[in-house]
């Protein structure tokens, strides 16, 4: 008797189970990528990367499939991005892969979006981004560790960071269904360690399997080549360099640091614009000059990264900063990383250079035109009063854990203190002589504001004395207050952000060195962090201070010795012209429909930092420019009350006004 008819349903069933089985693993299989000939391989095809570098933790996350949409409108079929070791692991054993650190979420966003990616694991980044993206706990080891070197305990850490990051992203590598192509590190513009390297793949290998096509990046001249290309370890070598430069000399040079048949032409860090610092008028690179260097790659099957398709802002204080010849030689990247990208640092696409590159990689290509992206609305919320909450001051004690603040016979690093961003207050006594004195600091990281009071006077208001800055004069002449008592000496230091290339990255800050009193060395210091994590706050703590204030008013001043009334006599009559003081704002919003990107302008300031609802939107300094405003993207507003704080390290704009304007604004201190 035959089987019956169910039964030949079922087995049917599982026929056809075993043949969708065997199609997805065929499929699955057909998923490789690598370099043949010369030229890059997709699933059996030969394939070009028209690529652009989009970093995530440079853009709100609610913004991450704009900015990826508009990348892929320019023409390109993957996006590179770094990954920040300081941004996934704040403090030892501490992971952050949530909000701006989600890192799987934006990876499977691109994959959603049928864009491939270029993964930039580091450990070293460079990046224009605080300490090249090393954790700066690292420089608190010790004994002293060196980076970005085969040190043990070095790779030891390198090894526990991978060891987190690599088993998240191999199941979003190419091979696996994912988006992921390749991973780089860069290293031959610093040294020539080749066991670090060769470590480095070996960990790569361990988590990440042998089909992964792993890659370095090294300017395109023989020495970088020479230092930082592994062949041997079947590591692919691309190369970056001037956009005025003719690039197949330089890609026949590649060849020479790959194995044979092994070097597909790629500049993984073809130029759009150029990095700006403080002080310096802002970098803008030729859309059409751009566009003809991008299609002498393009045109004759050249592959190309585009360094930046879209820049993005050194949200709070991650920006990273360069040395010249030495590490006094020191300056600070902006908050906006623009960097003149034919995306802006606002999204907008409606300009030169994006419409003249994205011409070229659809004439070279033939990659099909996407229609453009809508403009992005901004608005301009017009002027805002602010009103001063607090001098730093009068609040140091309320916005510096007590459990934090140190005592030290020298003064102590910011790392040492667990400082690692923003500012320390140091505070050390010196007994006054009739004459003034010279106050030298040989080495501080990287400027201090120097204020001085009487011992025994109002604390709360010291005289502002000057500036020690890196960059410039170690010493100052601090006048005689003559005190009944020691003076007092309060040193506030700003970490401006941290080296992120070149020699001098081991870059630690604060005070590093002793301090001087007319040659003789200060001694007993006491150390405040400062805390910006709850500026919030501060109009509460203005409240409570106003009543202390009142009631202080009412104890009689005159049962105080003569010296006394004459150190007070000193503030009353000489007033402060400077002091470092938060100032608060607010703006009113009327429904979500209304909440747009904008722009606050800081015409009339000096320098410092700005908060808008508890989100530390960057740096300022007007004073010297070039950037006026600071970007503000719509998801960090709401409706109804935004707030904004402002730390002014020196004066406020005298009419006590901020700007919300819909224009960025680099015209500043030229």
């Amino acid at each position: 008797m035959g089987p019956s008819r169910s039964f030949q349903n079922l087995l049917l069933l599982l026929l056809l189970a075993l043949a969708l089985c065997s199609a997805a693993a065929s499929g699955e299989a057909s998923r490789r990528f690598w370099v043949e000939n010369d030229t890059f391989w997709k699933d059996g095809a030969p394939f070009q990367i028209v690529g652009g570098d989009v970093h995530y933790f440079r853009i709100v996350p609610e913004y991450w499939k704009d900015r990826l949409l508009r990348a892929k409108a320019l023409g390109l079929n993957t996006i590179q991005t770094y990954v920040p070791w300081n941004l996934h692991e704040p403090k030892p054993l501490s992971w952050e892969f949530k909000g701006f650190t989600d890192i799987e979420s934006y990876l499977r966003l691109a994959h959603e979006l049928d864009m491939l990616v270029m993964l930039r694991v580091g450990p070293y980044i460079c990046g224009e981004w605080d300490l090249g993206g090393f954790p700066p706990w690292l420089l608190t080891i010790e004994p002293t560790i060196e980076l970005r070197s085969s040190d043990s305990t070095y790779l030891s850490l390198v090894d526990r960071w991978w060891g987190v990051l690599l088993p998240k992203i191999a199941p979003l590598l190419y091979s696996n269904g994912g988006p992921i192509i390749m991973i780089e590190n860069e290293f031959g513009s610093f040294g020539d360690d080749k066991n670090y390297l060769h470590y480095l793949v070996e960990v790569a290998r361990r988590y990440l399997g042998n089909d992964i096509m792993l890659y370095t990046t090294d300017g395109g001249a023989i020495g970088n080549l020479k230092n930082g290309t592994i062949p041997q370890d079947d590591v692919f070598a691309a190369v970056d360099f001037d956009t005025g430069s003719n690039p197949w000399p330089i890609f026949q040079l590649q060849k020479e640091y790959n194995l044979p048949g092994k070097s597909a032409p790629l500049s993984s860090e073809f130029y759009t614009g150029w990095l700006t610092h403080w002080g310096e008028r802002i970098a803008t690179t030729d859309a059409s000059s751009t566009a003809k260097a991008l299609k002498r790659i393009l045109c004759r099957n050249g592959s190309a990264v585009l360094y930046m398709a879209h820049g993005g802002t050194n949200f709070g204080f991650y920006n990273g900063a360069n040395t010249g010849q030495n590490e006094s030689d020191y300056k600070a990247d902006l908050t906006s990383y623009d960097y003149d990208a034919p995306i802006r640092e606002y999204g907008d696409v409606h300009n030169a250079k994006y419409k003249a590159l994205r011409r070229v990689i659809h004439e070279c290509t033939g990659i099909p035109l996407l229609q453009l992206p809508s403009k992005i609305e901004r608005a301009s919320y017009g002027l805002v009063e602010v009103q001063k909450v607090a001098s730093l001051f009068d609040v140091i004690h309320n916005i510096s854990d007590p459990l934090k603040v140190a005592f030290s016979e020298q003064p102590l690093s910011m790392e040492l203190m667990g400082q690692m961003f923003g500012f320390l207050l140091y505070t050390s006594e010196y007994q006054e002589k009739h004459s003034s004195s010279i106050l030298s600091i040989p080495k501080v990281h990287d400027r201090a504001q120097v204020f001085v009071s009487c011992s025994h006077g109002d604390v709360r208001k010291p005289r502002y004395v000057g500036i020690v800055e890196r960059w410039s004069s170690k010493t100052l002449q601090i006048p005689s207050l003559s005190c009944s008592s020691n003076v007092s000496l309060y040193i506030l230091v700003e970490n401006m952000g941290r080296v992120n290339y070149g020699p001098y990255i081991f870059d630690q800050k604060g005070i590093l060195s002793s301090v001087e009193i007319d040659g003789i060395i200060l001694r007993h210091w006491k150390m405040h962090p400062v805390s910006l994590n709850a500026v919030g706050n501060l109009s509460k703590l203005q409240l409570i201070m106003q009543m202390t204030d009142a009631e202080a008013s009412k104890v009689s001043i005159y049962g105080d010795s003569e010296n006394k009334l004459q150190d007070v006599s000193l503030y009353l009559n000489e007033g402060i012209s400077e002091e470092p003081a938060f100032y608060e704002g607010h703006f009113h919003i009327d429904s979500e429909s209304e909440k747009k990107d904008t722009f606050i302008s800081f015409r009339g300031w000096n320098k410092g930092v700005a908060f808008v609802n508890n989100f530390n939107i960057g740096r300022f300094w007007p004073a010297i420019g070039p950037q006026c405003a600071l970007y503000v993207p719509a998801p960090i507003l709401k409706p109804g009350d935004n707030v904004i704080v402002i730390f002014e390290l020196h004066s406020p704009n005298p009419e006590l006004t901020i700007k919300l304007v819909k224009d960025p604004d680099f015209t500043c201190g030229q």
